[in-house]
C-alpha cells in the first residue's frame, strides 16, 4: 500500500511539468501527505486536461456514507477492473496523483523504519490515481484512490507492494477520455516498465501526520 507521499518542489516547476497555470489554492508544499488531505491531481473532464486537488480517500458516488474514503485510499489493480468499486472509475474517471517521492515501512525484527523512495532520474512524477464525485445533496466531495500493484524487484525488500508511478510519456494515455474498457486500462498499466527507484532511511517523525516539515525527509543515521 501506499500511505505517506510528499510534494516539496516549486510552484513554477510543476507549470513547467505540466505546461499549465497551478491556482495558487491547489497547491500547499507537503512533507509528509497522509489520506484524508486534499492532494494535487490532474484530470480530463473529457475537453480538456485540468489540474486542482481532489480528496485523498475515495467516496464512490453511488456510496450512502461518506466515511467509507477512509478505507479507500488504495486500490489494487489486479482487481480494480472487476471491482464494482473501481471499474467504472478505470473506464472513465483516472487520474494523476502529484509527487516527488512517497514513504513505505520496513518491518525489521521489533519494528518498522520509514523509507523515503523516489525516481532516480526526476524530481516530479505521478501515481496513477481513480477519482469520483459524490454528493448527498448538501455536501459534494471530489475524492481519489492510488492504484498500487505487487512490489517490483526494487521495492520488495521494503514492503510487498508499492504504487504504480507512471513514465512521463505514459501520463497522457492514462488520462486519454477514448479509453473506455476497464480491462484496457490495466493492459496498460500491466505494460508499465517501472523506472529506477532509489530509497534512503528517514526518522520516526514521518510517522507523526502533525510532523511536515524537512525533518522528514532527511537521512537518518543510525
Amino acid at each position: 500500500m501506499c500511505g505517506r507521499y510528499t510534494l516539496t518542489v516549486s510552484k513554477s516547476h510543476l507549470e513547467s511539468y505540466f505546461s499549465t497555470d497551478v491556482n495558487e489554492q491547489s497547491y500547499e508544499l507537503s512533507y509528509n501527505i497522509a489520506p484524508s488531505q486534499n492532494v494535487l491531481a490532474v484530470i480530463h473532464d473529457g475537453k480538456e486536461k485540468r489540474v486542482g486537488t481532489l480528496k485523498w480517500g475515495l467516496v464512490p458516488s453511488w456510496s450512502k456514507d461518506k466515511k467509507i474514503g477512509n478505507k479507500m485510499i488504495n486500490a489494487r489493480l489486479e482487481t480494480a477492473h472487476e471491482k464494482p468499486s473501481f471499474k467504472r472509475l478505470m473506464e472513465r474517471k483516472r487520474c494523476l496523483i502529484v509527487a516527488d517521492s512517497f514513504y513505505e515501512w520496513k518491518q525489521n525484527r521489533e519494528q518498522k523504519n520509514p523509507f523515503r523512495i523516489h525516481v532516480k532520474d526526476r524530481t516530479l512524477f505521478t501515481f496513477a490515481g481513480l477519482w469520483d464525485k459524490w454528493t448527498d445533496g448538501v455536501e459534494t466531495l471530489f475524492t481519489c484512490t492510488m492504484l498500487t500493484t505487487e512490489a517490483n524487484s526494487f521495492m520488495e525488500s521494503i514492503h510487498h507492494r508499492m504504487p504504480i508511478i507512471l513514465p512521463k510519456d505514459k501520463e497522457e494515455e492514462w488520462l486519454d477520455p477514448h479509453v473506455k474498457r476497464a480491462e484496457d486500462a490495466k493492459r496498460f498499466l500491466d505494460d508499465i516498465q517501472m523506472e529506477t527507484l532509489e530509497a534512503y532511511p528517514v526518522s520516526s517523525h514521518v510517522n507523526y501526520v502533525k510532523n511536515n516539515d524537512a525533518k522528514c525527509i532527511e537521512i537518518y543515521e543510525q
